[in-house]
């Protein structure tokens, strides 16, 4: 898998850390790679690497929540555990509030921080799955022509063959070949399939204005 297998990065500028924590993700044969300062981690980060980020919060230098903020800053949605034995409630809260997935202090039970550690991992990859489909099902959108699109939008408001017939002055034939090339080319069997795939891919919003600009 290389570089794209799932990684457990450790911020920590205390080397024993490093090598309990290494110690503890090697145990079940997890990867991980350790970093003495926020800054090395953040020249260093690729964000198409999926993982998950272990970060002290006090660092010399630019600090874990700077770092935080940076990464979210640069759409770098990797979820953070802090890991301190510095950190107090009120730190933690506004960590958690900010989309920190966990706050830890030291010294941590080894169980729970590799629990903690899987759980956060999981969720990047589902994260990263799902916005793969969005993107997959955003493209099939884009690839309709504008009669399709107009279409599109008289199907999800429910209106019949007919009555878009009507509206568009054509046949009823000429609507259902319209509709029959938009399911094929989104990948929909019915219309239940179709709303759910414009949702996902967030094509519901751009639909609508097509609607109101008719």
């Amino acid at each position: 898998m290389g570089e794209l297998e799932p990684t457990a990065f450790v911020v920590d500028g205390d080397m024993q850390v490093h090598r309990s924590v290494r110690r503890l993700m090697e145990s079940v044969r997890l990867r991980v790679e350790t970093y003495a300062t926020t800054q090395a981690f953040f020249e260093a980060r690729d964000p198409a690497r999926p993982g998950c980020l272990i970060l002290e919060v006090r660092m010399r230098g630019m600090s874990g929540i700077d770092l935080f903020h940076r990464l979210r800053a640069e759409g770098d949605r990797i979820p953070v555990i802090f890991l301190t034995q510095h950190g107090d409630v009120p730190m933690a809260v506004e960590a958690m509030r900010e989309g920190a997935f966990h706050f830890l202090q030291k010294p941590f039970n080894e169980q729970y921080l590799l629990d903690q550690t899987h759980a956060a991992i999981a969720q990047d990859l589902r994260r990263r799955r799902e916005e793969a489909e969005r993107r997959s099902a955003s493209a099939r959108f884009e690839s309709l022509s504008a009669r399709e699109q107009e279409i599109l939008s008289e199907v999800i408001a429910g209106r019949t063959n007919k009555t878009m017939a009507r509206q568009f002055g054509v046949t009823v034939k000429t609507v259902e070949f319209h509709r029959s090339n938009i399911m094929k080319k989104v990948g929909a069997e019915n219309v239940a399939e179709l709303v759910c795939l414009l949702l996902r891919s967030g094509w519901d919003k751009r639909i609508s204005q097509v609607a109101e600009h008719r």
